[in-house]
C-alpha cells in the first residue's frame, strides 16, 4: 500500500525511510536493514554501516551508498530502482548533485531514482563531476549498497 509523502523538507541528499525490517546475519548473507519509501513500493535491502536504532514502522533518515559500474546518460525515461524488492541492481534518475564521501573519501554522484543515493563511480574513465545536474543517468549497481542512518536536521 502507498502512503503519501511527508511535507516536511529535509536535505535533499538524505533518503527517508521507514524500516521494516532489521535482518540478522546468516552463514551466507550478511546482516541488513529492509527499508520501504513514502510514494513508491520499492523494499530496498540495504547493509547498515552503523546501528540503526529504530523499530519496525518507524521513520529513519539517512544516505544510501553504492558502486556504479559505468554512468551512462540517457536522453529520456523515469527514475527507478530495480528491482522493487530487493538489493539495488539497475538504477535510473536524474544528477542531483556532487559529493564526497565514499568509502574512501572518494567523490560521488548523488542521483535522484524516487529515492536519493549516493553512487562512487567504479569504471575509471569516469569521474562525477562529468555529469551535470539534471543529467539523467543510468548505470548497474554493484553488490554491496549500504544505508548510513543519520539525523534529519
Amino acid at each position: 500500500m502507498l502512503h503519501p509523502a511527508p511535507t516536511t523538507r529535509i536535505d535533499p541528499r538524505l533518503a527517508r525511510a521507514v524500516l521494516r525490517e532489521s535482518v540478522a546475519a546468516t552463514a551466507t548473507k550478511p546482516a541488513h536493514v529492509r527499508l520501504s519509501f513514502a510514494n513508491t513500493s520499492y523494499v530496498l535491502y540495504l547493509l547498515p554501516t552503523a546501528p540503526v536504532d529504530a523499530e519496525p514502522g518507524d521513520a529513519v533518515f539517512g544516505t544510501i551508498h553504492a558502486r556504479a559500474r559505468r554512468v551512462d546518460t540517457v536522453p529520456s525515461g523515469g527514475q527507478f530502482v530495480e528491482p522493487v524488492i530487493g538489493r539495488p541492481r539497475r538504477v535510473q534518475g536524474r544528477v542531483i548533485g556532487h559529493g564526497t564521501g565514499g568509502p574512501g573519501g572518494e567523490e560521488t554522484l548523488i542521483v535522484d531514482a524516487g529515492v536519493p543515493m549516493h553512487f562512487t563511480l567504479t569504471d575509471g574513465r569516469q569521474h562525477a563531476s562529468d555529469f551535470a545536474i539534471a543529467d539523467m543517468v543510468s548505470f548497474d549497481v554493484l553488490d554491496g549498497a549500504s544505508f548510513t542512518p543519520t539525523d534529519a536536521s
